[in-house]
């Protein structure tokens, strides 16, 4: 009965998170990392958004279910980073340490993100930026450089990550994830886009199988509680062939 008691009064909370970057910087590699603990040197282009879920928690009162949206490196040029962007409370851009070209883009990244999601006081969502593949010992970090850049661009924090070796990987997303929980007594909703375009809700909806950690795509409806009181569902993908 106590045990029972305790999980009644367990507070649950559903955060979209975006991971986003050039291609190739490893973005699939840390949330496979992270969700499900291994690393595959295979490179599979991700197309479109792949979908991740890690369950957190956080402590005895507080469970948290991390969405992780893994969009594709290419989309920065399309039109659907506005739909893919919708609802998030957060963001990780990540780079390769041995492309200096992935980092020149991290800012196109950051604007980009910038001009289509804010939270509902119109500030903007955390973000963090993981200077990725520091295991590769020639290309070392410039921290001076990116503790600056990220002073300068309001970068919630940064942390050299290696997918491959697992390191900091973990203690980036807990970073983030105080950074959100550090809203909550401030936003009662997580975000609206600047199109201010809204979804009417709905509770029905298909639960979303998962293969692997990743969620695919079905349709289904995100349960309401109060720091994330606005339902949304995504639309099952469509094939290109």
């Amino acid at each position: 009965m106590e045990e029972e008691d305790d999980m009644d009064n367990v507070k649950e909370h559903l955060y979209k998170v975006l991971v986003i970057g050039e291609y190739g910087v490893g973005k699939t590699s840390i949330i496979r990392r992270y969700t499900e603990g291994y690393f595959s040197p295979n490179y599979k282009l991700t197309i479109g958004v792949d979908f991740a879920l890690k369950v957190i928690h956080w402590d005895p009162k507080t469970k948290i279910n991390l969405q992780l949206w893994d969009v594709a490196g290419h989309e920065r040029f399309g039109h659907m980073t506005r739909v893919y962007y919708k609802y998030a409370i957060a963001a990780v851009i990540v780079f390769d340490v041995s492309r200096p070209a992935t980092f020149e883009a991290v800012f196109k990244w950051y604007k980009d993100i910038s001009e289509k999601v804010m939270l509902t006081n119109e500030s903007p969502i955390p973000i963090i930026l993981l200077a990725n593949k520091c295991d590769l010992e020639e290309f070392p970090v410039d921290h001076e450089k990116l503790n600056l850049f990220c002073q300068e661009n309001r970068f919630a924090g940064w942390f050299p990550t290696s997918a491959k070796e697992d390191k900091n990987i973990d203690e980036a997303m807990r970073f983030l994830v105080q950074s959100i929980l550090s809203l909550s007594g401030k936003i009662p909703r997580p975000l609206m886009t600047r199109d201010c375009i809204s979804l009417s809700s709905s509770r029905s909806g298909t639960p979303a199988s998962e293969i692997g950690g990743y969620m695919v795509d079905y349709s289904y409806a995100y349960p309401t509680d109060e720091s994330y009181n606005q339902e949304y569902i995504p639309q099952k993908k469509k094939s290109c062939c």
